[in-house]
């Protein structure tokens, strides 16, 4: 087993709008057996992402899996709504730097 960091592993790692009080991850590979390995090692999971974020888990709505697609989503609540007053990423498409990061060992 080796230690991957996921943007060394995903083909996609993005983050977007899901309305103006959410925004979602998505990830998405190449490599039918990485992707497998991830699914099945359970590391993608909503006390993970929440650490990696600092946030309460109750802030992530989903995490989905779609092996079609070979890739996940990530589903959560922001802390402040889009375009409101103080807020720093109007289209929520700055904010998969920390899953990038996110270390894997597979």
């Amino acid at each position: 087993m080796k230690e991957y960091k996921l943007y060394e592993l995903a083909t996609v790692i993005r983050s977007k709008n899901s309305g103006p009080f959410q925004i979602t991850l998505d990830v998405l590979f190449d490599d039918v057996e990485i992707y497998r390995k991830i699914k099945e090692s359970g590391i993608i999971s909503k006390e993970r992402i929440a650490a990696l974020y600092k946030m309460e888990e109750s802030r992530i709505q989903q995490i989905v899996f779609f092996d079609t697609a070979l890739g996940f989503k990530i589903t959560y609540d922001r802390s402040i709504s889009s375009g409101t007053c103080g807020e720093r990423d109007v289209y929520g498409a700055q904010q998969h730097a920390p899953l990038a990061e996110m270390k894997i060992t597979i």
